[in-house]
């Protein structure tokens, strides 16, 4: 049977045998050749090893949008002279002066040269990795050799962040054994540290599915080292994840009456919750946890918004009972829209905002905690992100079944697909910057239509020649000559529809990132049965690696699924 459908353990344990070769450390750092250098204030300046290497860390972002903003300098400088020889110190004090362009030069020139490497070249570098994949890539669970998801530590360098995260351009350091906390079982041969080095701590701990952890520097946050998606432990999460948001399905109608219901409550704190649980289930936001003081940015959710996140419009752009949002979400990701809400909604807004400073938190009466342990008391395992999973889900379901049309070809179809799934990701704020390299490949794209439609112009005139001499001889050669430039004619026309559909694919798409919710919030189950309903090779949908992340839906899905 699937290995997702063996014998389940008892409650909280996830494991009972688990061995590994523990984390794959970034290689140590390979100083500059002596020809290369840093200059400052037009001079050459030899850099003590820790400085220089931290130098070339910004010198290879150097043709990076994130080296011209402000924020991104301030925060590398500072952490780069922390790290500086006093003698150092004394001498770079100004970021200006600093010419990092040779630095810059060297590695655009190395990289440059690892492309033009010979095949033979690559395969033995491919073989190399394969070969660290092999020994620190796998792990045995249960009996099963199971693939490991990120078995490489990350190497130092400098932290970028989303959006306009406030500590862009700090240094991440490097992890190193003594940072490190293995988990494994007693009975399991315990992974060696690197020569000379010693492990943090060792665990035994079969209630939690981490291989390896380490709290990294900027954000003081724990990482892990998991299991590859595709795992039998992974799947199993990720079909129970959707089979709750299913669960939803046969009581939102029920929770939803009971929201409106608590629009009129006498108590203010059920008015607040009704009206933030309106906002999670109609506009996918996130709850939004509270903020550690200091410097951390200044991200909200839903529980969190305050007075300034919002402003009311009774009329706008010829809708009512307008709410304007502007805050930054997740990752620091700008959410604004503007929603048309409920009369309710809207007058209960005003009551909360009355008599309030811009500052002043828009739910007073009410937090994560608080939310969350309402949503429980509505049905087991509700949280606000299983309401973003349901919404994002039934809406890809329903926008499948009124935008796609069996009698399109493969390429229609997918154009359909990707707006489906466009509807989520706008509905789930998922946006991306347009990608640096988006106007040369609409360019190039363009080149190729152009040149299509050259070729299907210059098939119609071959076709319409044919025709006329088939015409004046009524030769059975020439009947098929007009029968082979029919196909090329059709075949012409196909390659150049293909084409159309590609680059409105990519316009549409420049904008939102389509794969967060394909791969995080959207049940695989509904895209499968639609492939196999429509004839659409899974492939075009999900690559090989999301395909063995997906291999439980795979192999449950039939064409007649429904969420």
């Amino acid at each position: 049977c699937p290995r997702w459908e063996e014998e389940k353990k008892e409650d909280g344990v996830k494991w009972t045998q688990l061995e590994h070769r523990g984390p794959y450390f970034a290689p140590l750092y390979e100083p500059l050749p002596d020809d290369v250098q840093f200059y400052y204030d037009g001079k050459p300046l030899k850099l003590s090893l820790a400085t220089e290497e931290i130098a070339t860390f910004y010198a290879k972002m150097l043709d990076h949008e994130y080296t011209t903003k402000e924020i991104f300098q301030n925060n590398f400088f500072n952490d780069w002279r922390k790290e500086m020889t006093s003698k150092e110190q004394k001498i770079i004090k100004d970021l200006d002066k600093c010419d990092f362009r040779e630095i810059h030069k060297y590695f655009v020139d190395k990289s440059e040269a690892r492309k033009a490497l010979s095949k033979e070249e690559k395969q033995k570098l491919k073989e190399e990795a394969d070969k660290i994949q092999e020994e620190y890539g796998y792990c045995i669970l249960d009996g099963h050799r199971e693939k490991i998801g990120n078995f490489k530590t990350e190497p130092p360098g400098l932290f970028r962040g989303r959006g306009d995260h406030p500590k862009m351009g700090m240094l991440k350091k490097r992890i190193m054994p003594e940072d490190v906390v293995i988990n494994c079982s007693k009975d399991s041969k315990i992974p060696e540290p690197p020569e000379g080095h010693k492990w943090k701590e060792v665990r035994f701990d079969n209630t939690v599915t981490w291989l390896a952890s380490w709290t990294e520097n900027i954000q003081n946050t724990l990482k892990y080292i998991m299991l590859n998606p595709s795992s039998k432990l992974k799947g199993e999460k990720d079909w129970q994840k959707y089979e709750v948001a299913r669960r939803l399905k046969d009581v939102v109608h029920k929770i939803r009456a009971q929201y409106q219901a608590d629009w009129k409550s006498k108590e203010m704190r059920k008015r607040q919750r009704a009206v933030a649980l309106y906002f999670i289930d109609k506009l996918a936001l996130r709850a939004g946890n509270e903020k550690e003081e200091g410097e951390t940015a200044d991200t909200v959710g839903c529980c969190s918004l305050r007075v300034e996140h919002i402003k009311l419009h009774p009329r706008l752009d010829g809708q009512e009972h307008v709410v304007e949002f502007d805050f930054l979400g997740k990752d620091s990701i700008r959410y604004y829209n503007k929603v048309s809400v409920e009369k309710l909604v809207f007058k209960n807004l005003e009551l909360f905002m009355k008599n309030k400073d811009p500052g002043d938190d828009l739910f007073d009466r009410l937090n994560t905690s608080i939310l969350n342990r309402h949503l429980q008391s509505l049905m087991d395992g509700l949280t606000a992100k299983v309401f973003r999973t349901y919404n994002a889900s039934i809406t890809l379901q329903e926008q499948l079944k009124a935008l796609t049309h069996s009698e399109d070809n493969v390429a229609g179809k997918l154009l359909s697909y990707n707006r489906a799934n466009r509807a989520v990701a706008i509905l789930c704020n998922h946006q991306r910057s347009t990608p640096k390299t988006f106007e040369k490949s609409m360019q190039n794209l363009q080149a190729k239509i152009d040149a299509k439609k050259q070729q299907v112009e210059e098939a119609q005139q071959e076709l319409k020649k044919a025709e006329d001499e088939f015409k004046d001889t009524k030769d059975s050669k020439a009947e098929a000559n007009v029968e082979k430039k029919q196909k090329l004619l059709k075949r012409l026309e196909e390659q150049l529809a293909k084409l159309n559909v590609q680059a409105t694919d990519k316009e549409e798409n420049k904008q939102i990132a389509l794969g967060t919710s394909k791969l995080n919030y959207l049940d695989p189950r509904i895209s499968i049965a639609w492939c196999k309903k429509f004839g659409v090779p899974i492939e075009k949908i999900y690559n090989k690696t999301q395909r063995e992340k997906f291999a439980w839906a795979i192999d449950m899905a039939d064409e007649d699924f429904e969420f």
